[in-house]
C-alpha cells in the first residue's frame, strides 16, 4: 500500500545564498527611497524659480513665473501637443535608424579589422564636427521637410551606439569564444548565443545616451529650418519675447528626453534582469 508523501519545508543548502522575491510593498519602498532625492531637488529648483519670480529679482520678460508657464501649458495644450508630437516622431525615427545602422556597423567593424581601421576615423571625424554647423547644409540639400531633422538626430545618436556596441562585442571573455569554437559552434551561433547577449549591457548604456541626444538633434534641425516642432515653437517664442511659451517648450522638450530615457531603462531592466547594473544596491537607476 503506497503512502502519500507530504511536502515538507524547503531545506537550505549550505553555502548557497537564497533571496526571496521582493513583494509589492518592498518594491514600492525601494522606488520611493531611490526617487525622493531627485524629486526633492526638482522641488527645490521650482521653489527657487518661484521665489525669484515672486520677488521680481528678474524682469518677467526674462524669467516668467511658474504660474505664467503653467497657464501656457494648460491654455495652449493643443498647440503645444501638436508640435510635441512632431518632435517626438522625429526623435524616435532618428533614434531607431541610429540603433539599427549603428549595431550593424559595430558588428562589421568587430569582425573585420580592415573595416574598423577604415570606418573608425571617419566616425570620429563626423562626431567632432558640430552638427549645428552642418545642419543648414542638410536643409539646403534636403529641404524643410522631416528628412533633415531625422538625419541630424541620426548623426548625433549614431556614435554612442556604435562605440558601446563595439566595446560590448570586444569585451566577451576569450575563453568563452575558444570554448564555443572547440565545441564546433559556427560563427553566427557564437554571435547569437555568446557575443550579442554579452554586449547588451554596454549597448543599453549607449542607448540611454543616444536617445537623449536624438531629442537634441531633432530640435537642432528644427532650429535651422522648420515650420513645426518644439524647436520652431522655441524660436517663435524667442523672436516674440514670449518667455512663458519659451519656458513651456523647454520643459516639454526636457520631459520628452526624460520619458524616453526611462523607457530605455525599463527595457534594460526587463531584458537584463541578471546583470549587475540591475542589482538592488545600484543607485544609478531612476526607478
Amino acid at each position: 500500500m503506497s503512502q502519500s508523501v507530504m511536502p515538507g519545508p524547503t531545506k537550505e543548502i549550505a553555502g548557497v545564498a537564497t533571496r526571496n522575491r521582493p513583494g509589492a510593498g518592498e518594491r514600492f519602498g525601494k522606488a520611493v527611497e531611490t526617487s525622493w532625492r531627485p524629486v526633492a531637488l526638482l522641488f527645490a529648483c521650482f521653489v527657487a524659480w518661484w521665489a525669484v519670480a515672486a520677488a521680481e529679482l528678474v524682469e518677467p520678460y526674462l524669467v516668467p513665473s511658474p504660474g505664467a508657464t503653467l497657464d501656457v501649458l494648460t491654455g495652449q495644450t493643443s498647440y503645444i501637443w501638436e508640435h510635441t508630437w512632431v518632435t517626438t516622431y522625429e526623435t524616435l525615427l532618428g533614434f531607431v535608424i541610429a540603433v539599427v545602422v549603428g549595431v550593424l556597423a559595430a558588428v562589421v567593424m568587430v569582425y573585420s579589422s580592415t573595416v574598423e581601421k577604415t570606418l573608425y576615423p571617419i566616425l570620429l571625424f563626423a562626431q567632432v564636427v558640430p552638427k549645428i554647423a552642418i545642419a543648414p547644409l542638410f536643409v539646403v540639400w534636403l529641404g524643410f521637410g522631416i528628412t533633415p531633422k531625422v538625419l541630424i538626430a541620426v548623426l548625433i545618436a549614431f556614435f554612442p551606439v556604435v562605440i558601446s556596441m563595439v566595446t560590448g562585442l570586444k569585451a566577451v571573455d576569450p575563453e568563452m569564444l575558444q570554448l564555443s569554437a572547440t565545441m564546433g559552434a559556427k560563427p553566427w551561433q557564437t554571435f547569437v548565443k555568446i557575443r550579442f547577449p554579452a554586449s547588451l549591457p554596454h549597448l543599453f548604456s549607449g542607448l540611454k545616451v543616444a536617445v537623449t541626444l536624438a531629442v537634441t538633434g531633432a530640435v537642432v534641425g528644427e532650429f535651422v529650418g522648420a515650420n513645426e516642432g518644439l524647436g520652431y515653437v522655441i524660436l517663435q517664442a524667442n523672436g516674440n519675447l514670449d518667455t512663458p511659451m519659451l519656458f513651456a517648450g523647454l520643459l516639454v522638450m526636457s520631459l520628452i528626453g526624460v520619458v524616453l530615457f526611462v523607457l530605455v531603462e525599463i527595457a534594460e531592466k526587463l531584458l537584463l534582469p541578471w546583470h549587475a547594473s540591475r542589482r538592488d544596491n545600484n543607485v544609478t537607476t531612476s526607478f
